[in-house]
């Protein structure tokens, strides 16, 4: 389910748990990137961001190694890193909802200040800054799926039932200007991180392309050499733009099996393995960041297009990306079971509970009356079990 519940972690720690990231040109503003972190599943009226995390945005500038149909990004100092910390929430007047403050930290070192839930955000140094309650943007029939891993086909109904209806999440926005970006490369990678706040950021999560933990990497039974091994803690630990050479066999090994069982979900192969076993997307993948292009203008479908048009040898043609209302699922899904070659393959469900707006903060307002926590947990626990051994 995108990055919800992304191992047991995640289950145990929600506060510092991504469910998505998303980042895309401004189709309010031109000459502006959107970058969007939604967090805490299932949060509600009473839900507040952490003071001990940091909520931040890591990009590089990247380019295209045609030979290699791969990536190559900046070194360490062409970074730039967007960082979002928060006071402790205060208690408000009359047992009003309690307030809280947020600053995010630009690459230079200077702060927007703004107040979470406020609709205008902070504004200053080329940023605009959002934080609060919104609607949960994402949306996925994570049950048809998990039937179609079941039983080895696809079981998409249409329509199909989004399994995240009336959901709200903890949500960052940060609209930057593109301005200094394209002084580097129009083309970017962008991980959104959780860190502990402190001298020493420890990482609790990051997401770089959707689904690349709960949808590819969460099945141990096709894993031949790891089975018993909940791999999705580790990951997340792991720097996107350095990945340790201590796991990345185990890394390699998951995706080589989960990737060509989800390819025969179509009932044939469309990707073939390697001699050695490997899949093609193997390495593609595990170079684990978004691609967006910042020079192209805004475009809703737009996901895996960069990634689809480099591994066809043609230019690229949109802004890449992830936009809010991105059919993403279908996008993935086509990309790995017919490898982008036939109709497109979609589980049914075309939209999030509310669509997302074309205007700051973008993401729709919370859902009212939001299905509680056990809710949440009866969609989560089964996949969570079933990669735990019972144990979540």
């Amino acid at each position: 389910m995108s990055d919800h519940f992304s191992g047991p972690r995640a289950l145990a720690g929600p506060a510092g748990d991504i469910c998505d990231v998303y980042a895309f040109p401004s189709p309010e503003r031109p000459g502006h990137l959107v970058l969007a972190m939604t967090v805490l599943p299932g949060a509600t009226q009473d839900s507040s961001f952490s003071d001990a995390i940091v909520y931040r945005f890591r990009l590089r500038p990247l380019a295209i190694k045609e030979d290699t149909s791969s990536f190559s990004f900046g070194p360490p100092e062409s970074e730039l890193v967007l960082a979002c910390s928060f006071e402790a929430p205060r208690s408000a007047a009359g047992g009003a909802t309690p307030v809280q403050d947020g600053w995010c930290t630009a690459p230079s070192g200077e702060m927007v200040r703004f107040r979470v839930h406020d609709e205008q955000g902070g504004r200053g140094n080329g940023l605009r800054v959002y934080a609060g309650l919104r609607s949960d943007p994402f949306f996925i029939d994570l049950q048809a799926y998990m039937e179609s891993l079941k039983t080895g086909r696809l079981a998409f109904k249409h329509p199909g039932q989004n399994s995240l209806t009336g959901f709200n999440a903890l949500s960052v926005v940060v609209e930057t200007d593109c301005a200094p970006l394209l002084q580097s490369s129009p083309l970017w990678a962008v991980v959104g991180e959780t860190v502990v706040a402190g001298k020493i950021p420890i990482r609790l999560e990051r997401f770089g392309r959707p689904e690349i933990k709960n949808v590819i990497m969460s099945m141990k039974e096709y894993d031949q050499v790891n089975r018993d091994l909940e791999i999705r803690d580790l990951y997340n630990l792991e720097d996107a733009f350095h990945m340790s050479k201590d796991y990345r066999g185990a890394y390699r090994a998951r995706l080589n099996a989960n990737l060509a069982a989800i390819d025969h979900l179509g009932g044939k192969t469309d990707w073939p393995l390697g001699p050695d076993g490997s899949h093609p997307l193997t390495d593609l993948l595990l170079a684990d960041y978004m691609v967006v292009d910042v020079s192209k203008p805004y475009a809703q479908e737009s996901s895996f297009e960069i990634e689809q048009a480099l591994l066809a040898g043609r230019p690229h043609e949109t802004c890449g990306g992830r936009s809010l209302n991105d059919h993403t699922m279908t996008h993935l899904y086509t990309l790995l079971i017919n490898a982008s070659h036939g109709p497109q393959i979609s589980d049914g469900v075309d939209q999030a509970t509310v669509p997302a707006s074309d205007v700051f903060p973008y993401l729709a307002p919370p859902n009212p009356g939001p299905p509680n926590w056990g809710a949440v947990a009866k969609l989560i626990r089964p996949q969570a079990e079933a990669q735990t051994g019972g144990h979540s």
